[in-house]
């Protein structure tokens, strides 16, 4: 048998990591798991589960984030109502009030919000990746429109509230209310009085004439390869201003938003949790042709979380750059 690569190596223990974490978290609840067990469980050392992972929440994280079912990609719905009944449907189906399975692994996400609160910094991209959701399922009800119907951020911010609340409540209470409810509620939501207002200018943008950055990485919104630099905007951006990119997709130009935090091992599986999440029940609600024009990758490098840079890229080549807060909003009015 030919031996493993380095590379091949590391997969498979990472794989063996998630695998075992899985049926730990599944069995006795994130609190109670051990790292221990998990190694136990993996065939491995406890220094080799940590080598793959900083810590257990980190590792619970990347764990949720697998679990998510890939996204159909199959939707057809033509009006917002349409598109906003399917995203609640796809949510409620994976809520153990609307499941027969009352085993363990139905509540394996159960400890997911206790993870997020008790830590401030955690709290913190967690919201933004939240403003982030209802940014891009807000931009997409926006498109099913015939008439533009305004911005619908706000609409998608009181339906993601709705869902949240429904999602806390099956895990606390599993069996309680009736999924078809929910639906209807959020089917119904009224219109809300919301409308773009572009931010004056915190920081300016300067001409610039070098080359577009290109790495290649898994777009995270699509699930497919991007490989920069594309013609637009690249916004560079921490986990505390993703709000930004509503700046620079307003444009009208594609955006290629690259996500960076000061603590990447403990919070890029967060990430990769939040948009996998994003992009299943988006996958059910809307068609492709009515997503954003918004790429979403991440880089690992360390980076602060309150990063905020702006490319605009023209024929491979950067021309204005902007660096600060209103970075999006500034090369976005270039």
């Amino acid at each position: 048998m030919a031996r493993l690569t380095r590379a091949e190596a590391q997969e498979r223990n990472r794989a063996a990591v998630l695998a075992a974490a899985r049926a730990e978290f599944a069995e006795r609840g994130f609190r109670d798991a051990k790292i221990d067990a998990i190694a136990e469980r993996a065939e491995l050392t406890r220094g080799a589960v940590y080598s793959n992972f900083p810590s257990k929440r980190a590792l619970y994280f990347a764990v949720l984030a697998d679990d998510v079912p890939p996204a159909s990609f199959e939707a057809t719905a033509t009006t917002a109502q349409a598109a906003l009944g399917a995203f609640a449907r796809a949510w409620v189906a994976r809520l153990p009030l609307a499941t027969d399975d009352t085993g363990p692994a139905a509540c394996l996400a159960a400890d997911l919000m206790t993870e997020v609160v008790v830590d401030p910094a955690v709290r913190m991209a967690f919201a933004q990746l939240k403003q982030l959701d209802a940014i891009v399922l807000g931009l997409t009800l926006e498109r099913l429109r015939p008439d533009g119907g305004g911005r619908q951020v706000r609409l998608a911010e009181l339906a993601l509230t709705v869902l949240h609340g429904a999602g806390q409540l099956a895990a606390a209470a599993p069996g309680f209310g009736e999924p078809f409810h929910v639906v209807r509620a959020v089917e119904d939501l009224p219109a809300l009085d919301d409308a773009w207002l572009p931010p004056p200018l915190a920081t300016t943008a300067h001409a610039a004439d070098e080359p577009a950055p290109a790495p290649s990485t898994m777009g995270l919104l699509r699930d497919v390869p991007v490989s920069p630099p594309r013609d637009g905007i690249v916004a560079v951006l921490g986990l505390h201003r993703l709000s930004a990119v509503e700046h620079a997709v307003r444009s009208g130009l594609p955006v290629t938003a690259v996500l960076v935090t000061g603590a990447p091992d403990e919070l890029l599986p967060l990430v990769r949790l939040s948009l996998a999440e994003l992009r299943h029940h988006l996958a059910h609600a809307a068609p492709l042709a009515a997503w954003p024009d918004l790429q979403v990758t991440c880089d690992p490098t360390p980076a602060t979380d309150t990063t905020e840079t702006a490319l605009r890229i023209v024929d491979g080549r950067v021309v204005a750059r902007a660096d600060g807060w209103g970075a999006c909003q500034a090369v976005a009015s270039t």
